[in-house]
């Protein structure tokens, strides 16, 4: 696929195949696909909260509630807060045609903090029938276990003519862990499309002449982990979404003048111009000077999106020319090729 693989920069050089062989290395952004493919097809998505816990894990979960200390309802606001912020992600994708929040389901609502067992394809295809969605996105569990940890310290507290003087006191941290697992059910295809677990920690220090006066000044732990469980919803929704890496290359800059020259192009951005110098030298009757040309010429198509190109000019310089470099380079270039051919599915629908 065209216009793939954009030029980023060059950088340092670097040396390989003996001292007296030198390259340049270049850093391009390359588009990867998305790490989870919605069909085409697809238009009405349904997004269940399975994490509810169950009546029979009630004693479990007044204990966390327990050492939630003021948190009473963190993991149901956090669940809520990361399954609306998905929700929202998935409308500002723009490709779906109708997002359900499925709800009241509570047969199906039995997180304990670990991931449950699948839902049956009976139970997706009733769900996707009742409520006219073709894929299930399923927060499995969501969990937060709080730890609190203190130590004496000094705290500053004002006497009776208002100054603050310094006496012992005490420091509590409270490290709040989010555990959270998703899945995405397709009943037409019937199979899982993801299962993905995320960890997040949210931690806060507050100070106080006792310890319940200083769990009583770390504000706002509520609102962080909500805020943390909208970013890890939107995160989600990002699977459904080609992104961008970063990859780097080495060409060549030795071996005939034109050689030289072509570097001084490539360093100020003129790889078309650099591409024609090392075509001169593919006829070089130099077997490394043409085998080098060739390497650089593949590098050159794929700076330009044609990988299949690339692929024809590294294989003649690896099998013609024996430029063990090259036979490197055709991994990574196979590789793009079955990246790209997934990716182009997933871009053409």
């Amino acid at each position: 696929m065209k216009n793939l693989l954009y030029l980023f920069v060059s950088v340092c050089s670097l040396s390989f195949l003996g001292s007296c062989v030198s390259t340049n290395q270049l850093t391009m952004n390359a588009i990867e696909p998305a790490p989870v493919t919605i069909a085409g097809d697809v238009q009405n998505i349904g997004i269940i909260n399975r994490s509810l816990p169950s009546e029979g894990h009630k004693t479990i979960d007044q204990i966390d509630k327990i050492l939630s200390v003021e948190g009473k309802n963190l993991d149901k606001h956090g669940a809520a807060a990361a399954t609306i912020a998905l929700q929202e992600e998935l409308i500002a994708e723009g490709r779906f045609s109708n997002i359900v929040q499925i709800e009241n389901e509570t047969e199906l609502q039995k997180g304990l903090g670990i991931l449950p067992a699948t839902l049956t394809w009976t139970q997706v295809e009733a769900l996707c029938d009742k409520y006219a969605v073709d894929v299930i996105f399923s927060l499995a569990y969501y969990d937060t276990d709080t730890k609190v940890d203190y130590k004496q310290t000094t705290v500053m507290v004002p006497n009776s003519l208002g100054v603050k003087l310094p006496i012992p006191g005490h420091e509590v941290t409270l490290r709040t862990h989010i555990k959270n697992g998703w899945r995405v059910y397709d009943p037409k295809s019937k199979l899982i499309l993801d299962e993905y677990n995320y960890n997040e920690y949210v931690v806060g220090v507050g100070k106080g002449i006792n310890p319940i006066e200083a769990v009583k000044t770390v504000i706002n732990r509520k609102e962080a982990v909500v805020e943390h469980s909208k970013n890890i919803g939107n995160a989600y929704a990002r699977r459904i979404r080609p992104y961008k890496v970063r990859v780097t290359r080495n060409y060549f800059v030795k071996g005939t003048d034109n050689f030289v020259v072509a570097k001084r192009r490539a360093q100020t951005g003129d790889w078309d111009g650099a591409a024609q110098l090392w075509e001169r030298e593919l006829g070089n009757s130099d077997e490394k000077v043409a085998g080098r040309a060739f390497y650089n010429m593949a590098i050159s198509n794929e700076i330009n999106g044609d990988l299949d190109k690339a692929v024809e000019f590294a294989s003649k310089s690896y099998s013609d020319y024996r430029n063990s470099e090259a036979l490197r380079y055709l991994d990574i270039l196979r590789y793009r090729q079955r990246q790209n051919q997934r990716l182009n599915s997933q871009l053409s629908k």
